[in-house]
């Protein structure tokens, strides 16, 4: 497939490799917003092949793992119905709520179902007239604008049993909630390109002003991640802070504005509460008053549900980059993919996942005990 081979050279990783040791001076810390270049990361080594003086942070970008505790707490009281067909990506069957997840829900009778598109979701309905159906739409910029031309879709098709329990959060904001934290370290960062392939990159010059900080946006791939933290690298070397798109095959300055234009009909802006973090101001979406009739939330009375974390899960601090997964002590002891307390180890793109499925239970003491890039 194209766009695949080549950016897993590993000759030219080697060459990337080499350009930023010899660029590198002093330390810097970076960090990678999404959780899945956290994934690429930690499955090639690259972090460990790095100069020892560039540090790559993990960000909160996975969107399973910053879903709040409350929301998940909210899915499993209206899944429990028996009135209901609730239906989920995969991912999130497994994410621990206050007392149990999905998967839990499932086994005592509640009608649960792995979707692979908020529209097959919208199609049960439909052929369900008689019972309720509620996908748990989740998620950063890039599945909004699915999920909210389903919403559209369910309100011209007349469609009156189905609703969607929303929980989309936003990248931008998360950065200022970031830097302004009193224990950030980040200087850098790495901007996930999916994401700029909707919304594009107008919000980032502002930040990257404000902060003077560089901000790269980055692809996924060996190579992707490696020419993002060579850009980044340099632009901090030189003392410069401005946006780079180094991911040009896939993002457009200007994003994805029909795509766009479909979230500002759908969606408005909200506070949103991140899970481990707290609440970020305007960071969220949910659906506007045009579409609150097709709000789960609303529908099924389910907004006064608080929850606390477990105090043994070390999630959050894992997600703002304060401390590297196996540095929890419930990390592979009573914390794993089986029996997770924290959503970070569930996630297809949770750092503990990747930490856990990749072995990295500690840091190598040299560099040559790292995994090659390729």
């Amino acid at each position: 497939m194209k766009y695949i081979d080549e950016f897993q050279d590993p000759e030219l990783a080697r060459r990337l490799l080499d350009d930023i040791r010899d660029t590198v001076t002093r330390p810097w810390a970076l960090m990678e917003v999404c959780g899945g270049q956290t994934h690429t990361i930690i499955r090639h080594g690259i972090d460990q092949l790095l100069p020892d003086n560039v540090e790559l942070i993990h960000g909160p970008g996975c969107p399973v793992c910053v879903t709040p505790l409350e929301v998940i707490d909210k899915a499993l009281e209206i899944a429990s119905r028996p009135d209901v067909i609730f239906c989920s990506f995969g991912d999130m069957l497994r994410v621990p709520g206050s007392d149990r997840d999905l998967f839990q829900v499932r086994s005592h009778g509640g009608d649960v179902r792995v979707v692979y598109s908020p529209l097959d979701a919208l199609k049960i309905a439909q052929q369900n007239p008689h019972r309720e159906v509620v996908f748990f739409g989740i998620g950063f910029e890039t599945t909004a604008p699915p999920n909210a031309m389903t919403v559209h879709q369910a309100r011209r098709l007349g469609i009156p049993n189905f609703s969607m329990l929303v929980s989309h959060v936003r990248v931008p904001p998360a950065i200022e909630a970031i830097m302004t934290s009193p224990s950030c370290r980040v200087q850098a960062f790495l901007a996930a390109g999916h994401v700029c392939s909707v919304m594009g990159v107008q919000e980032y010059p502002e930040l990257a002003e404000r902060f003077k900080v560089p901000i790269v946006v980055t692809g996924f791939e060996p190579l992707d991640i490696l020419e993002g933290i060579r850009r980044t690298v340099q632009q901090l070397e030189r003392g410069e802070h401005t946006v780079e798109n180094a991911y040009p095959r896939a993002v457009r300055p200007e994003g994805n504005p029909a795509a766009q234009a479909t979230l500002a009909d759908v969606f408005e802006v909200t506070d949103r509460a991140w899970r481990g973090i707290g609440t970020i101001p305007a960071s969220g979406w949910r659906l506007s008053e045009r579409y609150r009739d097709y709000d789960a939330e609303y529908r099924f009375s389910v907004e006064g549900i608080t929850t606390r974390e477990p105090a043994a899960c070390r999630s959050g601090e894992v997600l703002q980059g304060l401390i590297k997964p196996h540095e929890c002590e419930a990390f592979g002891a009573t914390c794993t993919p089986r029996s997770p307390l924290g959503a970070t180890m569930v996630s297809s793109e949770g750092a503990c996942a990747a930490y856990y499925l990749y072995r990295r239970l500690g840091i190598p003491s040299t560099p040559q005990e790292a995994s090659p890039v390729a």
